[in-house]
């Protein structure tokens, strides 16, 4: 699950993602677009919900653990589906536009895992993260 399965499952999401990103018709409002999207992405996702896990999980109870953070990821998910749209829509590559963003998304929440959740850095990590930004330089270079 760990490598396979959950990446596995990114992996091919964004690839369909982009594809689809990259062919919504210019001329629709982006956000009648995404009010679609999440409409069936919402119906689907509540007929699911009876699916995961065992039978004593309950409907009900499924909604009772929900906090802020799911409330606050509604906006980030927003912001994500927005930024990507506008930025196909403004010319972006889609050879380049999600690796220009993961790129900058993984330094950014480089100090985020440390101060928030303890996570360590070491000399092997931080060469990762000077050839992300070479990556960086790189891609830019046309």
């Amino acid at each position: 699950m760990y490598y396979w399965s959950s990446i596995g499952l990114i992996v091919i999401s964004n690839i369909v993602y982009n594809i689809c990103q990259k062919e919504i018709n210019p001329d629709v409002n982006p956000f009648a677009s995404l009010f679609i999207t999440y409409v069936i992405a919402g119906t689907v996702t509540l007929i699911s919900i009876p699916f995961y896990g065992d039978d004593s999980f309950g409907f009900v109870k499924a909604f009772s653990g929900i906090n802020w953070a799911t409330v606050v990821l509604a906006l980030g998910v927003l912001g994500i589906e927005i930024g990507y749209l506008l930025a196909f829509r403004a010319g972006w590559n889609i050879s380049t536009c999600s690796v220009i963003a993961n790129i900058l998304l993984a330094l950014a929440l480089i100090p985020i895992g440390m101060v928030m959740y303890g996570e360590q850095i070491n000399w092997l990590k931080i060469s990762g993260f000077i050839v992300c930004i070479i990556g960086l330089v790189m891609i830019n270079k046309n």
